[in-house]
């Protein structure tokens, strides 16, 4: 009808193909912009780059990338990073080393993505040496680690108990002037954790403070977490309110870590207590901690905090499957008349 499409129109259509996954259909259309000779650009090759990693075809990402001077259109070191992710991601590990061990021929200098995408590799594939052999070129060649090169060697560290030499890194780190993050000071933390140094990991927050950083609710949770399997649950209840005061928000899991940290210890009424500032809040338990909290206080003879909670519960649609009636019952035979004369009340209530 006259009308003569540009390269927005014919990249806009490659894209939604892409997403739709219709890569036949893509390529018939990157050999019509190569017939027309239409200049492409290079965000249009990265995009499809990533999609064909999505869908498990990194070698296809691979031939397009060497096909992206045909359609007038250079190659930057952004677009040899992205193949390269895509690789590493594809568990093509092989490939990328090659691509990686090449760069210099292609004309590309690894910059340090390209450093931190290696390292990644190396990592998930636990093989450690070869990664601090990575960092170590990176170190080499003069391109200056990021706070994500760190994170990634102090992370796997950590989660294999090697927590010193993750120290090692983090002072290395400080020294050469690369501040830490939030990601540094909870793989720390978590390291910290797992050996069992509770109160070293609380030592962080003090340290974050001091550098003027604010701990997330990532953290938060993971202390609170770890206090509880320690049944140390009052400090986990003054973590929530040492949350508060230091203006970071809870989430449902916060609340529910605390709550159900009490019903494990049996002070249910504390429970209770935590899970009305939560519903205040707009979160919601899940049916696990409402069935606990519900039999404990039954168990404690406490009816119409009981009541409450088949209330707050019937607000939301929830309601105790089978299974949770049924350990109700076996704990008021066991229990003898008084928990059983509740247990038929209640019953009624929730039937009513």
């Amino acid at each position: 009808m006259g009308f003569k499409h540009d390269y927005p129109s014919y990249s806009s259509l490659i894209y939604k193909l892409a997403r739709a996954r219709n890569f036949e259909v893509v390529a018939t259309f990157l050999d019509y912009l190569r017939t027309l000779d239409i200049r492409c650009q290079e965000p249009l090759f990265i995009a499809l780059f990533q999609h064909y990693g999505k869908a498990k075809m990194p070698h296809q990402a691979i031939e397009l990338f060497h096909k992206m001077k045909s359609f007038n259109c250079p190659r930057t070191l952004q677009s040899f990073n992205t193949i390269l992710n895509v690789l590493v991601d594809n568990n093509c590990s092989a490939e990328a080393a090659e691509m990686f061990k090449r760069s210099s021929k292609m004309g590309f200098r690894p910059n340090s993505v390209t450093f931190n995408i290696m390292i990644k590799m190396w990592l998930q594939k636990c093989e450690w040496e070869r990664a601090k052999e990575v960092f170590d070129e990176m170190l080499d060649r003069e391109v200056e680690p990021t706070v994500v090169s760190y994170n990634s060697l102090i992370g796997f560290l950590c989660k294999k108990g090697e927590f010193n030499e993750a120290k090692l890194l983090f002072d290395d780190m400080v020294k050469k002037r690369r501040s830490p993050n939030h990601v540094t000071y909870a793989l720390l933390m978590e390291g910290l954790c797992f050996l069992g140094n509770i109160d070293e990991a609380k030592g962080l927050l003090v340290e974050m403070k001091k550098r003027r950083m604010k701990p997330d609710v990532v953290m938060y949770n993971m202390l609170i977490n770890y206090l509880g399997k320690e049944g140390r649950v009052e400090e986990a209840y003054k973590l929530l309110t040492e949350m508060h005061m230091a203006g970071c928000e809870p989430n449902a899991a916060t609340y529910r870590m605390v709550v159900d940290n009490f019903c494990k210890v049996g002070k249910f009424e504390d429970a209770l207590n935590v899970l009305n500032v939560m519903l205040k809040s707009r979160h919601f338990p899940q049916k696990e901690t409402f069935s606990c909290l519900f039999v404990g206080l039954v168990k404690s003879s406490n009816l119409d905090s009981a009541r409450f909670i088949l209330e707050e519960m019937e607000k939301i649609n929830m309601r105790f499957e089978l299974e949770s009636w049924e350990s109700l019952v076996a704990e008021s035979c066991r229990d003898g008349t008084a928990v059983n004369e509740l247990v038929t009340e209640l019953i009624s209530i929730a039937s009513s």
